[in-house]
């Protein structure tokens, strides 16, 4: 039975009933979906081949693949018959109202600091103008005067060679104000930069025109766990995709080997062509910020509700 709502709880929406027919299609078309990239994945893996753009996905970022293609309903949806009680061997779920649906109990105060954390970030970059005047630049940093041994992705060659690559980042104008593509530059790299991100500066350096903040729509989505709806981690893992694609084709490697043609920032058209790609995924990105905020902010507002009833 559905607990009732005390007086003065906060309004949320009705919980909507799916049939087993209607949330096993989803869950097929979700898994379909998301297949398109575990299984190669997987494959390349049980083989012990590397991949220097797809395998990012799925080793910076920590959302296993198993998880990633499995299907989850989100809050306030309730899963009716009997194909439903699978979900209760997962984490986060409970027998209510005739069906299976996620546990409020699940958003701990542990998910909160989480969430609060996650919704900082998005808002902060929500609030800032984009920027497209760091052409992918970052990448070329990171292997800057570095030695053949250092290169995270040593089995691709450079498209330019090493003295070549060398002097593009000499010549152009290093702006990257991402911390987690910063600390991956090389040491002679680091004092060429515009700024000096640091993790306590995060919220106040990222913007939304960066491709890792736009990446990182994805990690905010899965840490959410199962209160984000399938659909939506999807949605940012495929601009995540997306996203890596162009910024690997930007980079100094030569990829042609793996079928992805060059983006060459080393030139003005290469750099026209780069920015104009930045612009159409921030757009893209813009609106499932927003999702991702106002989930956080649901979620948020009912475990303060919780809280405040407890005590």
């Amino acid at each position: 039975m559905t607990t009732p709502r005390a007086e003065g709880d906060p309004p949320e929406a009705a919980p909507r009933h799916l049939s087993e027919d209607e949330w096993q299609a989803r869950a097929a078309a979700h898994t379909e979906r998301m297949s398109a990239w575990t299984v190669p994945h997987q494959r390349r893996r049980s083989r012990g081949e590397k991949h220097p753009v797809l395998d990012f996905l799925f080793t910076y970022y920590s959302h296993p693949p198993s998880h990633l293609a499995r299907w989850q309903p989100g809050p306030d949806v309730v899963l009716t018959g009997p194909g439903a009680r699978r979900f209760l061997e997962r984490s986060g779920y409970r027998a209510d109202d005739g069906g299976v649906r996620v546990d409020d109990a699940a958003f701990t105060d542990r998910r909160a600091r989480t969430t609060r954390h996650s919704l900082t970030m998005l808002e902060s970059v929500a609030r800032r103008r984009p920027r497209f005047d760091c052409f992918g630049l970052h990448e070329w940093a990171m292997v800057y005067r570095a030695d053949p041994g250092e290169l995270r992705h040593a089995q691709v060659p450079l498209r330019l060679g090493a003295a070549g690559t060398d002097e593009v980042v000499n010549t152009l104008d290093l702006r990257c104000g991402h911390f987690d593509a910063f600390r991956f530059f090389t040491d002679q790299a680091r004092p060429l930069n515009r700024f000096a991100p640091t993790r306590a500066t995060q919220a106040e350096l990222d913007q939304p025109g960066c491709l890792h903040v736009g990446m990182d729509l994805y990690k905010w989505a899965y840490k959410l766990g199962p209160f984000v709806p399938a659909e939506l981690v999807a949605d940012c893992f495929e601009l995540a995709a997306d996203i890596r694609t162009l910024d690997m084709r930007a980079s100094p490697y030569d990829l042609s080997g793996y079928g992805y043609a060059p983006v060459p920032i080393e030139t003005a058209e290469g750099r026209s062509e780069y920015a104009r790609a930045q612009a159409s995924f921030t757009r893209r990105a813009e609106p499932l910020r927003a999702r991702l905020s106002d989930l956080c902010r649901t979620l948020l507002r009912r475990h303060a509700h919780k809280t405040n009833t407890d005590s």
